[in-house]
């Protein structure tokens, strides 16, 4: 019996995947490569924009055939779209050849209803029941790379943002759970441990012991061994000082920040319920780089918010040419039915569209400056694996968080090596291993 999960959206969901895999392999079933193979099809949803849900729904749609092609295939949709307002009734009614219908906090009833599926029993349950991660035997799939949850669910509200409403309230995970999970993926060999929360920063707030992000850090940091710990994402307003310190303190923490601003206009960032202005995350960037002077800083920025003028278009252009992001994830802003911009005045699609092609060329702008600066230098980089763009060919990342593709031995995979930058095409880096001989 094969299974194959189709997984979309952000790094959660990544992860909430490697837990339904565990499930589904205690359960007998193997893993295959497409749709097509599989006795069980598990669509692992994102919402957090509109055109998620309709590439998700048009997938739903061609599972109908399918399914008359093989009658004992098992359909499973979990994940936000389906934790939203009506979507799991629309899905019943919409596509009756769904068999089971989860939400973002009841994935440890999969088991339950997969097995109610294969009686022809139809199963759905969106409650968020808040399970445990050790409730899950996880069946990680990105050695030498490992994800680990230490908070669920957002306080922010953010106007433009469904995450609180689909993922729930924050609550965190007990720091002794949290450390026994590292010290397990440190102990199998993992290198690399990527901490996870839609705001990873405000961990702890909901714990006995004044317990905070910057107490884990710590604690980690302290684990003995060579690896590297990350986490992402990152809320301006929650990077306290101590989070700072705790990066400087300890080698094996990253020098590379996930920093989402989202816009460099402060009246937006004021609309977006944000709760920092420009000049606030322009003190804090100078404030990280003032004890992180290599650190890599990332972001998010979207274009086309309700109300956005042409003039806070240009601060965020402005924005993005001072603080010199190593890299930016940008995108337009997606209407959300629930949250409060769906009823705000919106952008049209043009303006949106021409102002989105803009802060890309300015990004790339930056990336390329901040690649020339590599050229013939030698950095610290984990062969993470195959890069499949190109033949034979093998990535990794800098501390900092840059890619970099090289030549070397499949056997390197999940080893630290010295890469030293040949050549750079806007943002792609490609390099050559360094040897102490050379």
């Amino acid at each position: 019996m094969n299974y194959f999960i189709h997984t979309y959206g952000c790094q959660m969901n990544v992860h909430d995947s490697e837990k339904i895999a565990g499930i589904l392999e205690e359960m007998g079933y193997v893993v295959c490569d497409s749709v097509e193979k599989a006795d069980i099809a598990v669509f692992n949803t994102c919402c957090i924009r509109e055109t998620a849900e309709k590439k998700i729904y048009g997938h739903l749609g061609a599972i109908k055939k399918l399914k008359r092609q093989n009658p004992r295939l098992i359909t499973v949709v979990c994940g936000c779209m389906s934790q939203q307002e009506g979507v799991a009734e629309k899905i019943k009614t919409s596509y009756p050849f769904v068999d089971v219908v989860l939400g973002t906090g009841n994935l440890n009833l999969l088991k339950q209803a997969v097995l109610d599926a294969q009686k022809k029993k139809k199963f759905c349950n969106v409650d968020f029941l808040r399970y445990r991660e050790e409730d899950f035997l996880q069946a990680r799939t990105s050695y030498p790379n490992a994800w680990v949850n230490i908070n669920y669910g957002c306080n922010n509200f953010c106007t433009y943002c469904i995450v609180p409403y689909v993922r729930g309230r924050e609550r965190s995970r007990p720091l002794t759970d949290v450390m026994a999970e590292v010290e397990k993926l440190l102990a199998d060999g993992y290198k690399e441990i990527t901490l996870l929360g839609q705001n990873v920063n405000s961990y702890g707030h909901d714990l006995d012991g004044n317990v905070s992000f910057a107490t884990l850090l710590n604690e980690i940091g302290k684990l003995s061994g060579k690896f590297r710990l990350r986490f992402m994402t990152s809320h301006p307003k929650d990077l306290s000082e101590d989070v700072i310190d705790a990066i400087a303190a300890y080698p094996n923490v990253c020098n590379n920040i996930h920093l989402p601003v989202q816009s460099g206009s402060t009246e937006i960032l004021r609309k977006m319920n944000r709760r920092y202005t420009r000049d606030d995350y322009f003190a804090l960037i100078d404030r990280i780089r003032a004890k992180l002077p290599d650190v890599g800083i990332t972001t998010d920025i979207m274009v086309g918010f309700p109300e956005e003028t042409e003039q806070d278009f240009e601060d965020t252009l402005d924005l993005v040419r001072h603080v010199k992001f190593s890299s930016a994830f940008c995108f337009v802003y997606s209407r959300r039915k629930g949250t409060p911009a769906y009823s705000m005045e919106q952008i049209p699609y043009e303006v949106k569209k021409e102002r989105i092609t803009r802060l890309i060329a300015c990004q790339n702008e930056v990336t390329k400056q901040i690649s020339q600066t590599m050229l013939k230098k030698v950095y610290e980089v984990l062969v993470e694996g195959e890069n499949f763009r190109y033949d034979q060919t093998m990535c990794g990342r800098t501390e900092s968080g840059r890619l970099v593709n090289f030549k070397c031995d499949p056997s390197l995979i999940g080893q630290f090596v010295n890469v030293k930058i040949d050549r750079a095409t806007s943002a792609t880096l490609w390099g050559s291993i360094v040897t102490e001989d050379k």
